[in-house]
């Protein structure tokens, strides 16, 4: 028979790395709520609308369907046009994907050579996007922080501003949290009968709502 002895004290949990970037996270997450509903975040919250968008379209080719466009507005709404694929799979996606490169760049931010991957990975991502953007707000966005990544690739390379790691932290900490808010600003702040999670509610045979389904997806 196995003993579990858990060592609720935590001693010896962490190096002065890993603490420091557990505070780091901490100090991110407080200045993003602390400025949520202010216009310096603004851009930030447009590219986890981008990253929402862009799963359902990688959702829709992973299933041979079509992706005809994708927009990103102002209002920090987006749509991503789609003919074929799964439906079913294409809806949870903006979702769950939100979730999951909120992890990735959460993960990749830890190690300076998988924050240059991640961004490398990211400008690629933009510049695809920026094919088929079909308004100037997404075309914008993607030229910006393509442009944005760029200076501060270059900084990081030649001189001592360090930042790049940073800068994909923070991002995948806002995409993290914008998940969660998404959920509660479609489904009960003010119920957008339009929403994901509405039209998988509408879709799927189970017998669970859309605030449900929005639960789930952010588990």
């Amino acid at each position: 028979m196995v003993k579990l002895n858990p060592n609720w004290e935590l001693k010896n949990c962490c190096n002065h790395e890993q603490v420091v970037f557990l505070v780091t996270v901490a100090v991110c997450t407080v200045v993003i709520l602390a400025l949520w509903r202010t216009i310096l975040l603004r851009p930030f919250k447009l590219v986890t609308v981008f990253l929402h968008e862009a799963s359902h379209a990688i959702a829709c080719k992973l299933t041979c369907g079509h992706v005809e466009g994708i927009q990103v507005h102002a209002d920090e709404g987006g749509t991503t046009q789609t003919r074929g694929g799964i439906y079913w799979l294409i809806l949870p996606a903006g979702y769950l994907g939100s979730s999951f490169w909120g992890m990735v760049l959460i993960l990749a931010s830890t190690n300076l050579l998988t924050a240059r991957i991640a961004a490398g990975c990211f400008v690629a991502a933009l510049l695809i996007v920026l094919c088929v953007a079909k308004n100037w707000t997404l075309r914008g966005l993607c030229i910006g922080f393509v442009l944005f990544l760029g200076v501060v690739w270059i900084l990081q390379e030649t001189t001592k501003i360090r930042i790049l790691r940073y800068i994909i932290l923070f991002i995948g900490i806002m995409n993290s949290l914008f998940s969660v808010y998404d959920i509660y600003d479609d489904l009960i702040s003010r119920r957008v009968h339009s929403s994901d999670a509405e039209k998988f509610a509408e879709v799927c045979p189970c017998p669970c709502n859309g605030v449900g389904w929005g639960v789930i997806c952010n588990m």
